[in-house]
C-alpha cells in the first residue's frame, strides 16, 4: 500500500491545469454504451474510477483505446451482456450508472449495489422509482440489482429529494423511451449538464438541464461524437484552498468561473483574493484568514465535496466558524485526524463547531474518504513538520496526479510504498482501484 509524506511550510506558487470533472465522467463513460457507433471522449482525468469505468466496458465487451492526451475512442458496438462483472462494480459508488445506461440500450441491466467512500447510507430508492415509472421492473438480491422492461415509455418523474444521481439515470434510461419524460425536482449540478450535453452530442434530445425540470424526448437511435469532459469544479476548489492554507500565490488553469462561485463567495469571505478570467483564476492570499459560517447545499449552494476541505482551511483562520453539513451524515469522519494535528473542532450532529488556531503540526493520519484525504493533504501543506497520510488510495479516486500537480507548485510531497504488515495482501489491490 501507498501513503503521502508532507513536510509542511511551503508556499505554493505558480500554475496548476485541473483535470476533467470525476463526477461527470462516472456519467459519462457509460452513457456511451447508449450510442450505436463508436465515440471519442476527451479530457478524461487519470483517476481510479474512471479505471474500474474502462474496465467494466471492457468485461462486457467494448473495444476500448487510449489515444494519449486524456482521451480514450470507446466502440460499444461489441458489448453483449447486460450484466456489470460484480467484483468490478462494487468498488465504486457510480457503477449505478450502468443501470440507465444499459436499460436505456438493452431493456434490462444487472448491476452491484453501489460501493465508493463511506459517506452512509446511499439509498437507490429514487433511482428505482425514476426506472419505475418508465415501464421497467426490479429485483434486489444478494446485493445485486436486476431490471427489466418489455419497452421503456416516457413519463412524469417526481423526486422526492434533490438526487444526482438518480437525475443522470433517470436521463440515461429516458433518452431512448417512447414519447417525453419530464424530471421534477431535478439535480442541477454541472455533471448534470454535462451528461446532458454529451447526450445531445449523440443525438438525444433533452432540453433543461441545470434546471430543476429537464424535458427528454425519446430517440430511437444514438450515433458517435466526439466530446470534451467540463473541468473538475472540486479539484479546482481543492487547489483554492491548499493555496489559501499555505498564503500562496497561484494561477488554476482549465476551470469554468461559473461552476466555482459558491466556492469563490466563502473564500473571498474568508479572505483569499481571487481574480477571474475567461478558462483560468489567480488566487492569492496577503492577510490573515478569518472565520465564515458555511452551509452545504445541492448545486448552486456550497457542495459538500468541498466541506471538509473548507473545514481545514477554517483551522488556519481566526475566530470561531460554524459548518452545517446538510448532504451526507458521516461527512465528518475526517475531523479525527485534523485533531491529531492539533485542530479545535466539535461536532455535534450535522454541525462542526471550529475554533481556528491558526496552526497545525504534522502528524500521521489515515483518509478515511475521497474528501476527507484532501482535507489531510491541505493541513499537510500548512502544518510545521511532517504528515503522513495513510489510506491514499480514497483520494486516487478523484484526484489526477495530485501529488505531482503539488510538487510543481513547490509543495514537499512524495508517495512512497510501506509493506502491509496486516493480512491483507490478498486485497490489497482491490483496494487500490476502489
Amino acid at each position: 500500500m501507498d501513503k503521502f509524506v508532507i513536510k509542511g511550510g511551503r508556499r505554493l506558487t505558480g500554475e496548476v491545469t485541473i483535470s476533467g470533472a470525476k463526477n461527470a465522467a462516472v456519467g459519462i463513460l457509460p452513457a456511451v454504451i447508449l450510442s450505436d457507433e463508436p465515440c471519442i471522449i476527451e479530457n478524461v482525468p487519470t483517476i481510479s474510477d474512471v479505471n474500474i469505468c474502462i474496465r467494466i466496458l471492457r468485461e462486457m465487451g467494448a473495444d476500448i483505446t487510449f489515444l494519449g492526451n486524456d482521451t480514450y475512442r470507446i466502440d460499444p458496438t461489441g458489448i453483449r451482456s447486460h450484466c456489470v462483472p460484480y467484483e468490478t462494480a462494487r468498488k465504486m459508488r457510480a457503477s449505478y450508472y450502468f443501470l440507465g445506461a444499459l436499460l436505456g440500450k438493452y431493456k434490462k441491466a444487472r448491476v452491484s449495489m453501489p460501493g465508493g467512500c463511506p459517506l452512509g447510507a446511499r439509498p437507490i430508492d429514487q433511482h428505482l422509482k425514476a426506472f419505475c415509472s418508465l415501464g421497467a421492473k426490479y429485483t434486489l438480491s444478494q446485493g445485486m440489482i436486476d431490471l427489466t422492461a418489455d419497452k421503456l415509455t416516457g413519463n412524469q418523474i417526481f423526486f422526492d429529494v434533490v438526487t444526482v444521481g438518480a437525475t443522470m439515470n433517470a436521463m440515461l434510461a429516458a433518452t431512448k423511451a417512447e414519447g417525453l419524460t419530464i424530471i421534477e425536482n431535478a439535480a442541477k449540478e454541472p455533471h448534470i449538464v454535462d451528461l446532458a450535453n454529451f447526450l445531445n452530442s449523440m443525438g438525444a434530445n433533452i432540453m433543461g438541464a441545470g434546471t430543476d425540470v429537464i424535458k427528454i424526448r425519446g430517440v430511437q437511435k444514438l450515433h458517435g461524437t466526439t466530446y470534451s469532459v467540463i473541468p473538475d469544479q472540486i479539484e479546482a476548489g481543492t487547489f483554492m484552498a491548499a493555496v489559501a492554507a499555505t498564503k500562496g500565490d497561484v494561477v488554476i488553469r482549465n476551470v469554468i468561473p461559473k461552476h466555482l462561485e459558491s466556492i469563490t463567495k466563502k473564500m473571498e469571505k474568508i479572505g483569499v483574493h481571487i481574480e477571474q478570467f475567461d478558462d483560468s483564476i489567480h488566487v492569492w492570499v496577503d492577510g490573515p484568514l478569518v472565520k465564515a459560517n458555511i452551509k452545504t447545499a445541492p448545486h448552486p449552494g456550497f457542495p459538500t465535496d468541498m466541506q471538509s476541505q473548507i473545514a481545514t482551511l477554517l483551522t488556519l483562520a481566526e475566530g470561531t466558524s460554524i459548518i452545517t453539513e446538510n448532504i451526507w451524515e458521516q461527512r465528518f469522519g475526517y475531523v479525527d485526524e485534523l485533531r491529531r494535528m492539533g485542530a479545535d473542532i466539535t461536532v455535534n450532529g450535522k454541525i462542526a463547531l471550529i475554533e481556528g488556531t491558526g496552526r497545525l503540526m504534522g502528524a500521521p493520519v489515515k483518509a478515511c474518504d475521497l474528501r476527507a484525504g484532501a482535507a489531510l493533504i491541505i493541513a499537510g501543506l500548512a502544518a510545521a513538520g511532517i504528515t503522513e497520510i495513510e489510506d491514499i488510495f480514497h483520494i486516487e479516486r478523484g484526484y489526477d496526479c495530485m501529488e505531482g500537480k503539488l510538487r510543481a507548485l513547490g509543495a514537499d510531497i512524495e508517495k512512497v510504498s510501506i509493506p502491509d504488515n496486516k493480512d491483507s495482501s490478498k486485497n490489497s489491490s482491490d483496494k487500490a482501484a476502489v
